[in-house]
């Protein structure tokens, strides 16, 4: 546990990666950085009409993913000595991926690179699998509007995109977990079984375990 400073939770859109976060930022006095999705203007635009927003809303999203873990992560809080964020900074390129033009993705791209070098990369990235029904019924239930036409081929896509990202990440130590019949928010042992995997294994650097 001492060996993790930086963990990142990673999943698709309604996984639960941000309530994880949250509970386990509360449990072991971790540092907490959330995503401000709500934040942007044109996410809701995006989702309404994806072809015309595209653009504007990755691109707000990366500005503000870089600035808020720029700022976080170079300032550290000697009394939380580990930092949970609910994103990592690669996601800018799997969801524009999938949204934008082969053109607007080449000079997305660039602005990509010139920035995401001066990050620090995550001691451990978790990312939550979990199945295209049960992300649509929990993207139902949690009830945002401008989240309820988004498909159940939008995130197979976004899955798929997320495992291609760690099938190539030879650097990055991974930790998948299935979700699809856990329970961590009413369950303590579900919640037990992720904890315990996070922060009582030790992992080879740069590779990739799946817990079910």
């Amino acid at each position: 546990m001492s060996k993790l400073r930086f963990i990142v939770i990673e999943g698709n859109i309604g996984v639960g990666k941000t309530t994880l976060s949250k509970k386990i930022a509360a449990d072991y006095n971790a540092k907490l950085i959330l995503e401000r999705f709500a934040e942007n203007p044109f996410l809701p635009k995006f989702y309404e009409n994806q072809e015309r927003y595209a653009f504007p809303v990755e691109l707000s999203f990366l500005a503000d993913r870089y600035h808020q873990l720029k700022e976080e992560l170079t300032n550290p809080d000697l009394f939380r000595p580990i930092t949970i964020a609910d994103y990592y900074f690669m996601k800018s390129l799997i969801f524009s991926k999938q949204t934008l033009s082969d053109d607007e993705f080449n000079l997305y791209r660039q602005l990509f690179d010139i920035i995401h070098k001066s990050l620090p990369k995550p001691d451990l990235f978790v990312y939550l699998s979990m199945s295209t029904e049960r992300l649509l019924y929990q993207i139902n239930l949690r009830g945002r509007a401008y989240e309820q036409n988004i498909t159940g081929e939008y995130l197979e896509k976004i899955h798929g995109s997320y495992l291609e990202f760690i099938k190539h990440q030879s650097q990055l130590t991974t930790l998948i977990i299935d979700a699809n019949n856990l329970n961590f928010v009413n369950n303590p042992e579900h919640y037990q079984k992720i904890t315990n995997a996070i922060f009582h294994n030790d992992y080879e650097p740069g590779s990739t375990t799946i817990i079910h």
